[in-house]
């Protein structure tokens, strides 16, 4: 390698330093990441701030934070690593077999339910791809992130992202037999008032749960003592009779089917759902594992509307 391509990997690796530690919010976590010690990703920080002229973090005893010149370079890093790896990408053709990473991130139950099942069967058909799975419920920034493709369900709100209709799912309110017996059947959403409602404890975007009344749509706002994160937790602690859950029948139709959750007020629900999509950032050109995986999604595990 020549003394350019010394200088320009140099750069890369000290920009990779960087946005590793921030994301990681230590030196000790990135150089893990990167396969590093400690002090080497310190010291190509500190070569990357002295070459800027700018102090990028704020080091503590304990953390790192990023300073106003930080988080705009942050910006434009993520931005400029990805373009790097997306132009790399591009000289492989549609007829090279797939290969590479391919960071993709759903929502907990999607992923256990519908996702998880017929993985193998695409790593099967595709072994020199490397899939990394991320399953949370949070919603996630691809380009800070380095996502290829996120699961998203309900209304998109980035339109710089390009989209993908997986189908639609519909909300159903459950309860498990022995809790139902207990504490009797709510028959209109007014009589959730005295149940114990099973809950998100994020912002959603929007809040309470929504039930038809003629031909409108209310938000009816109820409580109960368990919040959770995650849609599996919820079901879990359903199926358990600790409550009533408002849940996507993708995660708990089968637990319907088999008994162990009733579905209630279903004349209020008939037309609730929400839209899932697989999100992606669009490119003149798509990265074949990008492209291969889209479309496994529609073939395996797509939702019938």
């Amino acid at each position: 390698m020549n003394e350019s391509g010394r200088r320009m990997d140099n750069r890369a690796g000290e920009i990779e330093a960087f946005l590793r530690s921030v994301e990681s919010g230590s030196f000790a976590a990135a150089a893990k990441a990167l396969r590093q010690t400690p002090s080497a990703v310190s010291r190509s920080v500190a070569r990357l701030e002295t070459r800027l002229g700018v102090r990028l973090l704020t080091r503590t005893t304990r953390s790192l934070s990023l300073t106003p010149e930080g988080e705009r370079f942050r910006s434009q890093a993520q931005k400029l690593l990805m373009d790097l790896d997306e132009l790399e990408r591009s000289f492989t053709t549609d007829k090279s077999e797939p290969r590479g990473r391919l960071r993709v991130s759903a929502s907990t139950p999607f992923g256990i339910h519908r996702l998880l099942p017929v993985l193998p069967e695409f790593l099967q058909r595709y072994p020199k791809i490397t899939l990394d799975l991320s399953l949370t419920d949070a919603l996630v920034d691809l380009v800070s992130e380095r996502t290829d493709i996120a699961i998203r369900h309900g209304a998109l709100r980035d339109s710089s992202l390009r989209a993908r209709k997986l189908g639609s799912s519909r909300w159903l309110v459950v309860a498990a037999p022995d809790y139902l017996q207990r504490h009797g059947t709510p028959r209109t959403p007014a009589d959730l008032d005295r149940h114990n409602c099973l809950n998100f404890n994020y912002r959603r975007a929007i809040e309470g749960w929504s039930f038809r009344a003629g031909n409108r749509s209310k938000q009816f706002h109820v409580a109960g003592n368990f919040l959770a994160n995650s849609g599996e937790s919820l079901r879990l602690m359903c199926v358990g009779g600790a409550g009533v859950a408002r849940l996507a029948d993708f995660l708990v139709g089968a637990d319907v089917r088999a008994g162990r959750l009733v579905p209630l007020l279903q004349p209020y629900i008939k037309e609730d759902s929400e839209d899932i999509h697989a999100l992606y950032i669009g490119h003149a050109r798509l990265a074949t594992r990008v492209r291969v995986f889209m479309d496994f999604l529609v073939e395996r595990v797509a939702i019938a509307e």
